[in-house]
């Protein structure tokens, strides 16, 4: 295997970022109805989007704890989306406007804790729209590629927090998040 040549080393060297074949780790909580749908017809329509995404199936957008989104991002997660229906098609009424909320909360909170926007964004989608998931998803690894890995992504000494998430007894839906 041939390494891949930098075209910049100084850059390299200045900003540890631009580490060589850095990939990072996005969570999507999906909602069952729309957007997990969405998702798994990007799938079936063979419609490309990075490997280093994983989908948790949520029953609405709405139920989406910010306490999920915070373990995800102490957990590893470079970068977390929260998908749900489009307002005004929520099969629980009024789940996505509560998903809104929420998000806009949790943006307060992780500006507080120093996490760049761009790691954090809210899409609506529906079943038919996997097109646009794909391409979504593409656009928000990009987005999080340009401010590099996550801050919470290790410990102070180097280790990774991604064995915490199984031992967490407070939150079990979270409990099974695949980030490794």
């Amino acid at each position: 295997m041939n390494p891949t040549p930098i075209e910049n080393p100084e850059s390299a060297i200045r900003n540890p970022q631009s580490e060589i074949g850095y990939e990072p780790r996005i969570v999507v909580f999906a909602c069952n109805w729309c957007s997990y749908a969405g998702a798994d017809f990007a799938g079936v329509g063979r419609m490309q989007y990075p490997p280093n995404v994983r989908l948790i199936r949520v029953m609405c957008s709405g139920r989406v704890n910010p306490g999920f989104i915070f373990k995800a991002f102490e957990a590893g997660a470079d970068g977390v989306l929260v998908s749900g229906c489009h307002p005004g098609d929520c099969h629980y009424a009024f789940g996505n406007l509560r998903a809104r909320e929420n998000v806009e909360m949790t943006k307060q909170l992780l500006h507080l804790l120093g996490i760049e926007p761009e790691r954090f964004r809210l899409e609506w989608f529906t079943a038919a729209e996997g097109a646009r998931f794909a391409q979504v998803i593409k656009e928000f690894v990009e987005d999080v590629k340009k401010v590099g890995k996550s801050p919470y992504r290790t410990t102070a000494d180097g280790q990774r927090m991604d064995s915490e998430l199984t031992d967490d007894a407070h939150c079990p839906c979270v409990n099974s998040l695949p980030i490794r």
